[in-house]
């Protein structure tokens, strides 16, 4: 197929095209410029292009589009509601008007209940795709990963480091969170096999590991996988962990905020079934995760 991949050079992005270019598929990788050495590239500009004929020119031709762009924190540069809704819903109305026969829309679990500016723009984005598809102009997969977990991908070198520290003042939503860790390589792998599934399955698909675990847990593991003994581990009170948050709100570069508390707080699971039947196998375990993925 020829697959215009919206996000490429970003952590999941980056694994995208790795394995569908493994598949055989011929991959145009959407990137925010494109430099003088790199063919089969587009720049593309998420905060500006939000209409239909900003996409028209880009899809016509491809056998599928894949959207894998995703930010936490809305910047003047790119504001989030342009990034994750504008932006993609005149994405999908081209795929629409051109005929392109897939889109894959790599959106995240547990938005459905959070008020956060992140889990409403990505949730809009996915009901205007859902209307399409619903209508007949669209086949379309909505993929909702939990913590994608890989070489590259800037959270994971988040919990890699605080494993590696042997006493951890953590505040309590990082402690108490739960979630279902999934290797960035089977959700690669499972999206390769999702351009070769027809029908596709119907809803959003739940991309988790195997078993769910409390974050502070997973860090844990993280650190007996790195052949450490066990971390002293601190809880940050609770006002501090507040206090904190909103010291990160004013750093637009940092990962901590108020809306990362909220999206902490809200649980990041779901069954593994149909997420296994789309892989064709059991994915890999959360114990497993750094063997598997980081070295």
């Amino acid at each position: 197929m020829k697959i215009l991949l919206c996000g490429a050079r970003g952590f999941v992005g980056g694994h995208l095209e790795r394995a569908l270019v493994r598949a055989g598929h011929q991959v145009i990788g959407g990137v925010s410029s494109v430099r003088a050495d790199e063919r089969d590239r587009v720049a593309l500009n998420y905060a500006r292009d939000v209409q239909m004929a900003d996409w028209l020119p880009r899809v016509r031709d491809v056998d599928a589009v894949i959207n894998a762009v995703g930010i936490l924190r809305s910047t003047s540069s790119r504001p989030i509601t342009a990034v994750h809704t504008d932006a993609p819903k005149a994405l999908f109305d081209a795929c629409a008007e051109a005929g392109v026969p897939r889109v894959i829309q790599v959106s995240a679990l547990g938005i459905e209940h959070s008020a956060t500016q992140y889990a409403q723009t990505k949730l809009a984005a996915e009901k205007h795709l859902q209307g399409l598809v619903a209508s007949g102009r669209l086949s379309a997969t909505i993929l909702r990963p939990s913590i994608v977990f890989g070489k590259g991908g800037d959270s994971s070198a988040l919990f890699v480091n605080l494993a590696k520290l042997p006493v951890a003042l953590l505040p309590g939503p990082v402690i108490d969170a739960q979630v279902q860790p999934v290797a960035v390589t089977d959700l690669a792998d499972a999206v390769v096999n999702l351009l070769q599934t027809s029908p596709q399955p119907p809803g959003p698909l739940p991309c988790v590991g195997p078993q769910a675990v409390p974050l502070g847990d997973f860090i844990a593991s993280l650190r007996r996988q790195l052949g450490h003994r066990p971390a002293k581990v601190l809880r940050l009170p609770d006002a501090l962990t507040s206090l904190s948050a909103m010291m990160g709100d004013l750093v637009s570069a940092s990962p901590w905020s108020s809306e990362a508390v909220d999206l902490l707080k809200q649980p990041n699971v779901a069954s593994p079934a149909a997420f296994e039947a789309v892989l064709g196998r059991s994915g890999v375990h959360y114990s497993r995760l750094l063997a598997e993925t980081w070295h």
